[in-house]
């Protein structure tokens, strides 16, 4: 079968594939690794496939349109995110305008909520793709009938059914993404090198964050790693596709929650003598013997998600983690030579002023070389959304409400003892409190070591400034 697969432009610059659907403050735009996986499930099997990058190329309708009309694809598969999925459904609908016999929807929100989005759609969309989506995709792609895919949410008769969920997939047999239909450097982010790749080495997380859509409503709780032989296999595979590849990220979220599975990819790197540079996320919990030999085989970055500087805000949404764990890692990293990214949040249930000037004097305290803040992401399908809609707090009454009219991130709760102007307030003053420091300043300057770093640092400050002098400054809603 002939399958398209669309990543769908909306706004120039609308980042899809982080955890936050919107314009990023960094400007960062983010590989589809879990789009290319499911591209690569479908060629392996023989499927004729072509895949656009829409958001990353800031493509437009009538693109859309000439390629549809041009491959003539049997089945179109479209990724959706919270703001985008009125958006998302038109794309479906241009594909059923061009022929298309299937349309799918995959991804986070489809998968919260797939009664609401068949309604939506007005039969423009055939099914979604619930979860991982993988080999649901392949069942569709045969022509199964879809009454028998498990996984799908589907309209029969006029009502939504939703088939029986489908099995997680094996992670050790997928295969690598399909990256030779995009290119490293349509992707970028101020803190990687330039160029870079992503590399999941496991799905599923063990924490119980409330505040997480991605094990909520995708992968769930069961942590799913593949050997430490296929990942460096990946990195080598990598490496000859991009010769000119200056890190892979490994985008795990629970990369380092796992002592073997963390052992077991340096140590491969070593025994290879695989000369590469790569950065991974992390949790404060981590082992400190492991970020010896984390370093040993090539680390240079830790993404961190320190979240909030209480310990009564990080209970509040269950992360699992200490402030004495956040500063002994922090220190360790920094001893150890590591660029340490953190991720903070303001509006944690129970967020007052005085809690979230903790956080930001918390952030400020440690040795860390960048941060990012943000108001806590609240998405359907998690906890965390359920009780804020539940006791009135979430402001948005429209799904296109999760970005503001610029596309920015928003804030999304209005509290009684901490409003939403008082949280958006907070935001802007630890970004420009943490970053407008001399010290912090002289160490972002003292950290440049090459061109590309120069080149890094331009990105970063441009986007610095764009958030604070403009992108951010228009009408917002709530």
């Amino acid at each position: 079968m002939k399958v398209y697969v669309l990543n769908p432009p909306y706004v120039d610059d609308f980042c899809r594939s982080a955890r936050w659907a919107a314009k990023s403050r960094g400007r960062v735009q983010r590989h589809p690794e879990y789009l290319l996986t499911a591209v690569a499930v479908l060629e392996q099997a023989g499927h004729e496939v072509k895949f656009t990058d829409g958001a990353a190329l800031n493509l437009k309708a009538a693109d859309i349109e000439s390629e549809l009309a041009s491959f003539k694809p049997q089945m179109a598969v479209l990724h959706t995110t919270t703001p985008s999925i009125d958006n998302d459904i038109s794309y479906a609908a241009l594909a059923k305008k061009q022929g298309v016999a299937l349309t799918v929807l995959v991804g986070a929100h489809v998968s919260a909520e797939p009664e609401d989005t068949l309604k939506r759609a007005k039969g423009a969309v055939d099914a979604v793709a619930r979860g991982e989506y993988d080999y649901i995709l392949l069942d569709l792609a045969f022509g199964k009938d879809l009454k028998l895919v498990p996984g799908i949410s589907f309209m029969d008769g006029g009502a939504a059914t939703h088939n029986p969920d489908a099995p997680l997939p094996d992670v050790k047999a997928l295969p690598f993404p399909a990256w030779h239909h995009i290119k490293p450097e349509w992707y970028r982010d101020a803190g990687k090198r330039f160029p870079f790749l992503t590399l999941i080495s496991g799905r599923g997380c063990f924490a119980q964050c409330t505040f997480c859509r991605e094990v909520a409503v995708m992968s769930g709780r069961k942590m799913r790693f593949r050997d430490p032989a296929q990942v460096v296999d990946e990195m080598e595979h990598d490496l000859k596709l991009f010769p000119q590849l200056r890190e892979i990220m490994i985008e795990t979220d629970t990369f380092t929650a796992s002592k073997k599975h963390v052992e077991g990819v340096c140590e491969e790197i070593l025994r290879r003598g695989l000369k590469i540079t790569w950065s991974c996320n992390a949790r404060v919990d981590i082992k400190p013997e492991l970020l010896e030999l984390m370093k040993l085989a090539g680390c240079r970055m830790l993404m961190v998600g320190y979240e909030f500087g209480t310990q009564e805000a990080l209970d509040a949404v269950k992360k699992g983690t200490t402030l004495e764990d956040a500063r002994s890692f922090t220190h360790k990293a920094d001893e150890l030579g590591f660029t340490v990214h953190g991720c903070f949040m303001i509006g944690a249930p129970g967020e007052t002023k005085e809690s979230a000037r903790a956080t930001i004097e918390f952030a400020k305290s440690l040795p860390l070389d960048t941060v990012q803040v943000s108001g806590i992401a609240v998405y359907p399908g998690t906890p965390m959304y359920a009780w804020a809609k539940e006791k009135g707090y979430l402001i948005p009454k429209d799904w296109t409400e999760w970005v503001d009219e610029n596309y920015e991130q928003v804030t999304l709760l209005d509290y009684p003892q901490m409003s939403k102007k008082e949280i958006d307030e907070a935001i802007d003053v630890g970004l420009k409190e943490f970053y407008l420091r001399p010290r912090q300043i002289w160490n972002m300057v003292k950290g440049i070591r090459s061109v590309g770093d120069v080149k890094r640092k331009a990105y970063g400050l441009k986007s610095f400034v764009d958030y604070f002098a403009g992108g951010k400054k228009g009408p917002t809603r709530g």
